[in-house]
This record gives C-alpha cells, sequence and structure tokens, in this order.
C-alpha cells in the first residue's frame, strides 16, 4: 500500500532528530509513515554501520512506521549524480509517498543539504515515464522540509508535546551515537553527539513557544499554504 508520509534523511537518526515527533504523531493518527535514510552512517567516529541498521530498527518500532529503508549510498559522500537520483527515486516510485520530508536546504553537515537536494530531484523524475528506471511513474504531492537542524524561521509547526518522550527514546535508541565517551577517551575532532539531544529538545521547546505549547517541530515549505477560515487560524498574534 502507498505511504502516506516518508521522511529522507542522509543517516540513521536524522529522521529521529529532526521530525521524529511529527512521524510519530501521523503513524499514531493512521497514517501510513515511512523512513528512508540514504546512508548507513559508516564514516561516523562512534559505532559501526551495523549497529546503526539494529538501532534505526529499533527507533522505527517506537515511531510506528510501517517501513524503514535504507538505500545505501556512501557516507559523507553524498553528491547530486543521476545514480544516486536514480537510486532514491526508484524507492520513491516503489512506496508511494504523498508527502514527503527532506531535510532543510542548508546546514552544516554537507550529506544534510545534499541529502535535500536528492530528494527533491528524486521525487520529481519518479514522475517521468520516460527516464529509465524501475518502476511506474509517481510524483508525491506535496514536500515539506524540517528545520530543526537549521537557522531558518519555520513556515508552520507541529505539537509534538505528547509525543516528545517518545521521540526522545527514539533518539537515545542510538546507544552508539548519543552515549557519552569516559573523559579519558578525548577525540581531536569535536563531536557535538554528547549534547545534540539536549539540543534538539531546546529547540523543541523554542519552536513549541512560537505555538503556544511545550514541544514543537518547525517545517518550511516552498508553497503558499491555503486558509479557508481566516477567523480560525490557531496561535495568537499579540
Amino acid at each position: 500500500m502507498p505511504l502516506d508520509l516518508l521522511a529522507i534523511a542522509a543517516h540513521p537518526d536524522d529522521v529521529e532528530l529532526t521530525c521524529g515527533g511529527t512521524v510519530l504523531k501521523m503513524s499514531q493518527a493512521g497514517y501510513r509513515t515511512g523512513i528512508l535514510d540514504l546512508t548507513r552512517g559508516e564514516t561516523g567516529t562512534r559505532g559501526t554501520p551495523e549497529l546503526r541498521l539494529l538501532e534505526a530498527a529499533h527507533a522505527a518500532k517506537i515511531l510506528g512506521v510501517k517501513v524503514r529503508r535504507n538505500v545505501g549510498l556512501p557516507d559523507a559522500r553524498l553528491a547530486l549524480t543521476d545514480e544516486f537520483k536514480v537510486a532514491v527515486a526508484e524507492v520513491i516510485r516503489e512506496l508511494q509517498p504523498h508527502t514527503i520530508i527532506l531535510p532543510y536546504w542548508e546546514g552544516r553537515h554537507p550529506d544534510h543539504y545534499h541529502a535535500s537536494n536528492l530528494g527533491f530531484e528524486a521525487a520529481f523524475i519518479a514522475g517521468l515515464k520516460a527516464y529509465q528506471m524501475k518502476g511506474e511513474p509517481f510524483r508525491p504531492f506535496k514536500i515539506l522540509y524540517a528545520t530543526s537542524d537549521a537557522t531558518a524561521r519555520p513556515t508552520f509547526a507541529v505539537d509534538i508535546t505528547k509525543q516528545y518522550e517518545s521521540r526522545r527514546r527514539a533518539i537515545l535508541a542510538y546507544k552508539s551515537q548519543f552515549t557519552p565517551l569516559q573523559k579519558s577517551r578525548k577525540s581531536r575532532v569535536y563531536l557535538p553527539l554528547d549534547e545534540l539531544e539536549g539540543r534538539m529538545s531546546d529547540q523543541a521547546r523554542h519552536y513549541g513557544r512560537m505555538i503556544g505549547v511545550k514541544y514543537a517541530e518547525g517545517f518550511v515549505m516552498k508553497e503558499v499554504m491555503l486558509i479557508d477560515d481566516v477567523v480560525r487560524i490557531p496561535v495568537r498574534s499579540i
């Protein structure tokens, strides 16, 4: 059956950190949700690709997704190539998601913004009948961009107050990534992983304050939002 929502990200744990609460909320609402990780995170300093796949499967259960796939593209080497676009587009054709969540198109990690561009262009070419790839042509209806790891001001935010604790458990399912190292094991490269879960929680509180709730996740969409009833728009102006 086609998916209602597919979150695409560069590495296992990216979805949990940026839009995991929203994915869980949609799962709880009865929608068919899925996650597509583009790489196995094999160049990461902590853990192994095999361990991260096991952690990803555990986190997927917490988030209630129907499908979790890993494309197996090279970590730290994502690029906007035809080969990579086709690999992602074939999965989109297979899963037929109505809505896609992508990383924001700017960020510190090159893989993140490459994943954003790959996801968008793959979604486009997936709908081209004459483009050589497996599957029947399909194009998603809506593309959203998660802003939790970006400086962009969100277009809208999703209240995840009820999903917050489960989202936190899904993040911490990646024990290889977010368990602090012993102080004696110092790295010459700065790794913000020990504080990343805390910073994502701070971000969720920040977005929550924007819409008058405790925790939220922010998103950007490039299209103008359609509103039918301007009297009942939520969130106070003053």
